[in-house]
């Protein structure tokens, strides 16, 4: 798979709008934007077997109705590594 363009707000930090929380995450959580997750994990989060933060975000999906595509990054809000749809983030966080 080729790799994509660095995602607009890599390296910076959003709040959350989740479509669907779940217990490690919810919306309004501070988020910092590392890549798209094909540029991270190299391959479609459908195809990533036994990825924790993949497997999160498949049930995610399902539950919250995203749509399932490849529109997705990878970030983490604290220590912890997720997977959010961009239609989930919110405003840029500056200061």
């Amino acid at each position: 798979m080729s790799k994509r363009e660095t995602h607009e707000l890599a390296g910076k930090t959003v709040e959350l709008n989740l479509s669907a929380d779940d217990p490690q995450m919810v919306s309004g959580d501070i988020f910092r934007v590392e890549d798209w997750w094909e540029n991270v994990g190299g391959e479609s989060w459908m195809f990533a077997k036994g990825n924790p933060a993949c497997l999160k975000y498949a049930i995610r999906s399902g539950m919250g109705g995203l749509p399932t595509d490849n529109e997705v990054v990878y970030g983490k809000v604290n220590s912890l590594g997720h997977l959010v749809h961009v239609s989930e983030l919110g405003e840029e966080i500056t200061n």
